[in-house]
């Protein structure tokens, strides 16, 4: 479902029981980046009709969870503050090719791996979390991200084939566990 090409390792379960509070922080910056990623999109592609309407329903539900995850911080006396983001974002966009259309593809396709690598996190967070509360509220996420990942998925078609975006997802894809294995010191939700 998810095109992952690796799990997530207990490296980085060993950060998030380490450091839950910049978790907590850095996954309310990945929502708000998330729609901002989704608000880029739709100024991009605005002709595409499709395209405008499901990034205004991914905002929507991104700033949704953004207050969310604002409000769990603010019942567990945790202050949202700007933290040094990882590197993952960064290093998946740069394999973004440039021209149009292909630029279109890999921007979406990356888009829909970052929301399938937070799906799979999310999953993770809510089997393995020892409060109850916040197990609930990832799990309670799942089935967002992975509609996310499809959407965007789907969007693609609009660029290029469906072999041609089979191919580039398994080659971003594999790409993308390479960075995720790779990981950082610090404790990110893309760590």
């Amino acid at each position: 479902m998810l095109r992952l090409q690796s799990n997530s390792s207990e490296r980085w379960l060993t950060q998030v029981d380490s450091a839950l509070d910049l978790i907590l922080i850095d996954h309310a910056h990945c929502e708000k980046k998330a729609a901002g990623t989704a608000m880029n999109l739709m100024f991009s592609y605005i002709e595409n009709e499709d395209l405008c309407r499901e990034m205004t329903r991914i905002v929507n539900e991104e700033l949704e969870h953004f207050h969310l995850v604002l409000e769990v911080l603010r019942q567990r006396g945790i202050r949202f503050r700007r933290i040094p983001p990882s590197s993952y974002g960064r290093k998946l966009n740069e394999l973004v090719r440039k021209l149009e259309p292909a630029r279109a593809v890999d921007r979406l396709l990356v888009a829909s791996l970052i929301e399938a690598r937070s799906c799979e996190r999310f999953r993770l967070l809510s089997e393995r979390m020892p409060d109850v509360e916040l197990a609930k509220f990832y799990a309670s996420l799942f089935e967002s991200e992975a509609r996310h990942h499809s959407t965007y998925v789907r969007l693609a078609g609009y660029f290029a084939n469906a072999a041609d975006i089979d191919r580039r997802l398994s080659e971003l894809a594999l790409a993308e566990s390479r960075i995720i294995e790779e990981g950082e010191p610090l404790p990110r939700m893309h760590s």
